[in-house]
């Protein structure tokens, strides 16, 4: 068992499977209606906190929003007052509406983008506006199932606890990860969940890696 494969192994000790936002997200299998609801908290997540984006998504489903059909339908400047808490509403719709309209208009439904290449699909989403490595990743892994593990900045933080790498730059981590781990994303989801919870909570040190 390398160190890798420890830190995960002390950290589901610690945490069981992740619940909370995660339990939705590392939830297997997802209905399309459960994937659609990812890709849209990935975004609105950006630049702030869980419970703002909580408050955005309970806004769309009252406003009967639910898929991404009806955000391609509804437009950026209807659907910008309804995602209002999750912060920079404006710029977030913008970024939906072009994610909305890219998934529809190429693949119609997740069903069937799903069934394309991991790197296929990793290019034609960081073309789009406001769709980084961090938030295409966790669109490919969580709602795609892609195996390809997410660096965030909880990650770095426990890499550099732990001088796990001599750099945290996204992709030299992402492929230390990766290199570390079985290829699954079921593995990735787990894993990349409970360092995001551990980095909330600070409470696993894993001083004996």
């Amino acid at each position: 068992m390398n160190v890798f494969e420890k830190l995960y192994q002390e950290l589901k000790k610690e945490y069981g499977r992740p619940k909370g936002q995660w339990k939705l997200w590392c939830k297997r299998p997802k209905t399309e209606e459960e994937r659609e609801e990812v890709i849209i908290g990935a975004i609105l997540t950006q630049r702030t906190n869980w419970k703002n984006v909580e408050l955005a998504l309970n806004n769309l489903k009252k406003a009967k929003i639910n898929s991404l059909k009806d955000i391609y339908r509804l437009g950026a400047k209807r659907l910008a007052p309804l995602i209002r808490p999750s912060g920079f509403y404006q710029v977030k719709a913008q970024y939906l509406f072009n994610l909305a309209r890219f998934i529809i208009e190429n693949y119609d439904s997740l069903i069937r983008m799903k069934k394309a290449g991991l790197e296929e699909l990793r290019e034609e989403l960081l073309k789009l506006k406001g769709i980084g490595p961090e938030t295409c990743d966790s669109i490919l892994l969580y709602a795609l199932d892609k195996p390809v593990f997410v660096i965030d900045e909880y990650t770095r933080r426990l890499v550099k606890k732990h001088y796990l790498a001599p750099q945290v730059n996204y992709y030299f981590l992402q492929k230390l990860f990766e290199k570390n781990l079985r290829k699954d994303f079921r593995l990735y989801q787990d894993f990349h969940a409970l360092v995001v919870i551990n980095g909330k909570n600070a409470r696993i040190s894993v001083v004996d890696l």
